[in-house]
Order: structure tokens, then C-alpha cells, then sequence
């Protein structure tokens, strides 16, 4: 039995957490496009992310940046759900689509250290954007699952950002996280493999909670939840509520799929994939 299967029945079968990251999936280029794989943003091994480049022509691009899930343990960024739709979908519409490991560990995974990972990996894409034929200003940042709750992070909180040299982006998707408030998750009933992710500091809470790290006005958010999954939703509408009374934008968007084809889902042809690209041309995005 996998990690991921473990974990997912660790809360005594109350619910699903994740499907799409445990299994690899290739992604198919369109005609003329090209990737540049496994670029290292740091010195450690798994410091690394795929860069996938529209076919020849374009200039100053926008930029997709992809933060994958997996409990903060495990996943990929190259496994099933994390790009291929999303390469299928945006690469022929001028965007340069990023997908990006981080630093896990199944014993004692550390997300803060994952989120600066994330920073690094948004500083380093914004620094080699122009040779890509992209524009470092025009960066979108997008995470599922455990990678929802790193970029929510980074939204909430920007000098993690800023720590590694990352300039300011044009706004922020989370896919899914249920885990925008930490210390209410770790004060109730929570998946039992949450203690060994953050442990039972409440301080640490406090640290790893976007809700928690909210600070000054964040760039304009997307906070999609499974509708499926009432701890999702409603994580992410007290979230929002707080960013909008901090001045700035977060729109909630509910929809009907698991946990999973939340994920994998996003960049096929459906209402789901319209209602993200909305949220992507009220930014000045294609």
C-alpha cells in the first residue's frame, strides 16, 4: 500500500486526499513547442522544475508557475494531474507553464522549508523568464493540495517571497487546500498524518497558517475548493473574508470534483477551466 493510500484512510475513511499526484503522466507538447527539464534552482536535488515553451515567436509571455501536492511528503512535479492539461491548454495560448519539486520528507516534512523552496523557485523563473521568451512580471502562481497551501504562504505572506530575491506576481490559485487555517485544523478533529506535518507546537500552527501570516495587502487571489468536501470550502471562505477585509481581493470558487480532478481537471475543456481563465484575464492575463 502506497503513502498516499495510507494517508488517505488515516482519518478513518472520512475523506479522500489526494488521487492525481501518485502515479506518473508524461506531458505531450503541442507542434513547436519545447521544455527544458529538471533546471536546478538551488543546490539540492530536489531543487528542480520543468519549464515548458510555446513554439517560436512571442515575447514577454506570461508565466505559469505549478507548486504540486502530495501531504507535504510525497509527489511530483511531473506525475499525472500536476501539468499535462494545463501545457495542453495554456502553451498554445502563449504561456510558458512551470513545474516545480521542493524538499519533502515522509519522517518530518518541514512546509515552511517548502515554501521557501517555492520562493526560490519564484525567483529563479522570474530571473530566466526573458530568455524563455517570458515576462518576470507577469507570473502567476498556482499550487494543489499541500502545494495550494504553500503558495497560499507566500499570498498571505510575501516577505517569504521577498526573503530569496522573488519580485511581486500578479496574483495567487490555490487548488483545493483545506489547510488555509492550521491551528483550527490542529485545534478539531484533522487527519491524524497532520500531526506529523506540523506537530504540536501551537506556535508552529500559527507559522505554517496562511490565515495566520496574512500581513499587509495580497496580490489578487483564487481559492478553489471541492465542493465535495466541506472542510475545503469552508477554509477557504473564512480565508477570503479575511484577505477581502484586508483590502484586497480573494474570490472563492466552489466546484463539483474531488479532491483530485480539482487538479487534474484544470485545463480541459469544461466550465471549471473558463472559470479559472476569468479569474486569469481579470489580471490582464490571455
Amino acid at each position: 500500500m502506497g503513502l498516499m493510500r495510507r494517508l488517505r484512510g488515516s482519518q478513518g475513511g472520512e475523506g479522500e486526499l489526494d488521487r492525481d499526484d501518485d502515479a506518473p503522466g508524461g506531458v505531450v507538447l503541442p507542434a513547436g513547442a519545447r521544455s527544458e527539464l529538471n533546471l536546478a534552482y538551488g543546490d539540492d536535488p530536489a531543487q528542480k522544475l520543468d519549464v515548458f515553451i510555446p513554439a517560436a515567436g512571442g515575447e514577454r509571455r506570461p508565466v505559469l508557475l505549478m507548486v504540486h501536492g502530495g501531504a507535504w511528503m510525497v509527489g511530483d512535479k511531473a506525475n499525472r494531474g500536476v501539468a499535462a492539461a494545463k501545457v495542453a491548454r495554456w502553451l498554445p495560448r502563449g504561456w510558458i507553464v512551470v513545474s516545480t519539486n521542493y524538499r519533502m520528507d515522509r519522517q518530518a516534512p518541514n512546509p515552511l522549508q517548502q515554501a521557501d523552496d517555492v520562493a526560490r523557485a519564484l525567483a529563479f523563473v522570474q530571473q530566466k523568464a526573458a530568455g524563455w521568451g517570458g515576462d518576470g512580471e507577469r507570473v502567476l502562481l498556482m499550487g494543489h493540495s499541500a502545494g495550494a497551501h504553500l503558495v497560499a504562504l507566500l499570498a498571505a505572506d510575501a516577505r517569504i517571497a521577498e526573503r530569496r530575491g522573488a519580485r511581486p506576481w500578479l496574483g495567487t490559485v490555490a487548488l483545493d487546500s483545506a489547510a488555509l487555517d492550521v491551528v483550527q485544523i490542529m485545534e478539531g478533529s484533522h487527519y491524524r498524518f497532520y500531526d506529523r506535518v506540523f506537530g504540536k507546537d501551537p506556535a508552529v500552527w500559527r507559522d505554517n497558517s496562511p490565515y495566520h501570516r496574512l500581513a499587509g495587502t495580497p496580490r489578487p487571489m483564487l481559492l478553489v475548493c471541492s465542493s465535495q468536501r466541506k472542510e475545503s470550502c469552508g477554509q477557504a471562505e473564512r480565508f477570503a473574508a479575511k484577505v477581502q477585509a484586508a483590502g484586497a481581493r480573494a474570490q472563492v470558487l466552489p466546484v463539483d470534483f474531488n479532491h483530485g480532478g480539482i487538479n487534474a481537471e484544470l485545463g480541459k475543456d469544461t466550465r471549471y477551466t473558463e472559470q479559472v481563465e476569468a479569474f486569469m484575464k481579470s489580471l490582464g492575463l490571455p
